[in-house]
């Protein structure tokens, strides 16, 4: 009988724990869920010409001028509750996921770049990425959201900066430990060109601990994006995240519509929850010192 593969093996380990395996379902079903919201959801959110002012802030379960129940309610535009949730979701997910691979991709770069470097050049980019560290990433994001303007692109150019440090700290320390190593020297002494030798030798053997910060930072991406639309510094208002939609319903909380930010705050609580429970199972896997 054939050896299991290691993605065999691992998978093995992973379900071992109901609460990570229940939690990658919750993650799977939302990303379906909001992949598919042009067909699950019963109204276009974004299509204003099939808004009806009439229908605003109407609780849940009750049915609209469009002849369908609200089963979540309706905001203060008349959008039906559950389809902005869906469709938030997938500007939330697209937020974390393309924000999180720009920062894995540039942090990661820099990280294993400065560890091979060494000497002046490493000492420089590392004080640089400390001294971002030193300030928090909602912070750094607030800036450059409010330097660069609203939009998507802006929005995820603001998300990277803020987190790449993050990717950038995990990647010099796996690579400075990778580079001291026996089979690193020999490879070092074969007239193989640098950029070979960083990703085709080192790269590989760093991605562990890197694979667990991503899964963490796409997490926190997702709710520093929900943290600057309810400021009102995110994505415009024709294009509602959970954020903006927690932020459009925060002032009818003491008039009794709790529906309009209590549900979507629901969706991102449980969207983040998941995704770290997830990261948390993958992290004590790659780390034996966490294995009991």
């Amino acid at each position: 009988m054939s050896e299991a593969s290691p993605v065999a093996r691992f998978w093995a380990e992973f379900r071992d724990s109901k609460v990570a395996v229940a939690a990658l379902i919750v993650v799977v079903l939302m990303i379906g869920l909001a992949l598919l919201a042009p067909l699950v959801a019963p109204q276009d959110p974004y299509d204003l010409a099939n808004l009806s002012l009439s229908d605003a802030r109407r609780p849940p379960g009750f049915v609209g001028s469009g002849g369908y129940t609200h089963w979540l309610g309706t905001d203060a535009q008349g959008r039906d509750l559950l389809s902005a949730i869906l469709y938030g979701l997938r500007i939330s997910l697209e937020m974390g996921l393309v924000a999180g691979a720009l920062a894995f991709a540039f942090g990661v770069a820099l990280g294993i770049g400065a560890a091979y470097a060494g000497g002046r050049r490493e000492a420089f980019i590392m004080r640089v990425i400390d001294l971002q560290l030193a300030f928090p990433a909602i912070l750094l994001a607030l800036v450059l959201s409010a330097m660069l303007g609203q939009g998507k692109l802006q929005l995820i150019a603001a998300l990277a900066a803020a987190q790449y440090a993050y990717f950038a700290r995990t990647a010099h320390g796996a690579a400075s430990a990778e580079r001291g190593k026996d089979y690193v020297e020999a490879v070092l002494s074969t007239p193989l060109p640098p950029a070979r030798v960083v990703w085709r030798h080192i790269f590989p053997n760093c991605l562990p601990p890197l694979i667990v910060v991503a899964t963490v930072q796409v997490a926190n991406a997702i709710a520093l994006e929900a943290t600057l639309s309810f400021l009102g510094v995110g994505l415009p208002v024709t294009e509602p995240s959970l954020g903006m939609l927690i932020s459009n319903g925060f002032q009818y909380m003491l008039s009794g519509r709790y529906w309009i930010s209590i549900y979507p705050g629901i969706a991102l609580i449980v969207l983040i929850v998941a995704i770290n429970l997830v990261g948390d199972r993958i992290r004590d896997q790659v780390n034996p010192r966490l294995k009991r």
